[in-house]
């Protein structure tokens, strides 16, 4: 009888590192939810006595303690738990660079609508309807309770004061004196703009209902006299003068034709020579990368009417609507940026 050897198998690790993918977040949206790094924050503690405060299970909130240890973000010596750095900064609600609000919106609107990708894919629209049985406009979804409202624009807010600095910084816009910062909710990317160009100044434009709640986020920035709120709809109610207009996460929320409108809108509200900031992920050409652009368009499937987009692709849109000189930039932080101009 002959024998033969098995041939070499491939190495399942890239298999089952995503089976454990979903463990690794739900135990960091957890201890956020439950206010660990919160507590933590103020004194380090046993899971005992952190379990008196949490009002958990003093063993179970050890294995998640133990968890979140070997994630990275807490340290334990001696049986006493405290925070690390990365936790301090990013995962603290009163943290001034806190992500909360993306992690609390993540796990209490994304995750379940997740759940139902297969049927996103299967029927290409997103899974509001199906999972919080609400219908109506998009961002009624984002708002629909205060507490929503909350997270959602805490998550924007965490995440833009990662990237906006990057993103101001991709271009020269020191030629510009009037940044409209359309949908520019907590005003970070203004905020940015003017402390790094000191002769611009900025005017943050969103719903009603947004601008009453994010003034309190400008006050103690030292170019906050540089800034206005403005409430409106961007694809309604008349656009701010500006020769600059950004538009940070909102192309990628809507379809194509949607997108024509708006860009139609702002063209047509520029001055000769003026020009439109877009910021978003950009995917590479082949749209096989990057991993973070892949992973947000599906995002955008299951939440949106919209998708990631390559450069060229914003390219066409712009170019559609009358501007030139479109130009991309690789950031290096979670959001890139495009800068076109109208000639």
């Amino acid at each position: 009888m002959n024998s033969h050897n098995p041939p070499d198998l491939p190495d399942p690790t890239t298999v089952l590192d995503l089976i454990d993918a979903f463990r690794r977040s739900q135990t960091m949206f957890t201890a956020v939810r439950l206010g660990v790094f919160g507590h933590l924050y103020a004194r380090e503690s046993t899971a005992a006595e952190l379990s008196a405060a949490l009002s958990a299970g003093a063993s179970a909130l050890e294995r998640l303690l133990d968890g979140c240890v070997g994630l990275g973000l807490l340290k334990k010596q001696d049986g006493r738990y405290s925070n690390l750095p990365v936790a301090d900064t990013y995962l603290r609600p009163d943290s001034p660079h806190s992500l909360c609000g993306y992690v609390l919106y993540s796990a209490a609107a994304l995750y379940p609508m997740w759940g139902h990708l297969d049927d996103a894919v299967r029927e290409g629209t997103h899974r509001w309807k199906q999972t919080f049985d609400l219908d109506g406009p998009l961002f009624s979804h984002f708002f629909r309770t205060e507490k929503a409202m909350h997270d959602f624009l805490m998550g924007m807010h965490g995440f833009g004061l990662v990237s906006s600095p990057a993103v101001v910084a991709a271009f020269d816009l020191g030629a510009f004196r009037t940044l409209a910062d359309l949908g520019g909710a907590t005003g970070h990317l203004a905020l940015a703009a003017c402390e790094r160009y000191p002769k611009i100044r900025a005017i943050v434009f969103d719903l009603p209902g947004v601008i009453e709640r994010v003034r309190r986020y400008a006050i103690h920035s030292p170019v906050v006299d540089r800034v206005t709120f403005v409430p409106g709809d961007f694809f309604q109610d008349p656009l701010p003068q500006a020769d600059l207009f950004a538009l940070g996460r909102v192309l990628h929320d809507w379809r194509e034709e949607k997108i024509r409108l708006l860009l139609r809108r702002i063209w047509e509200r520029l001055p000769t020579g003026g020009g439109v900031l877009i910021v978003e992920k950009l995917l590479d050409d082949d749209k096989t990368g990057p991993l973070p652009a892949l992973m947000q368009s599906l995002n955008m499937l299951v939440c949106t009417e919209g998708k990631e987009r390559t450069l060229a692709e914003y390219a066409s849109l712009l170019r559609d609507a009358g501007f030139a000189g479109v130009r991309g930039a690789r950031t290096g932080q979670p959001l890139d940026a495009v800068l076109a101009l109208k000639r």
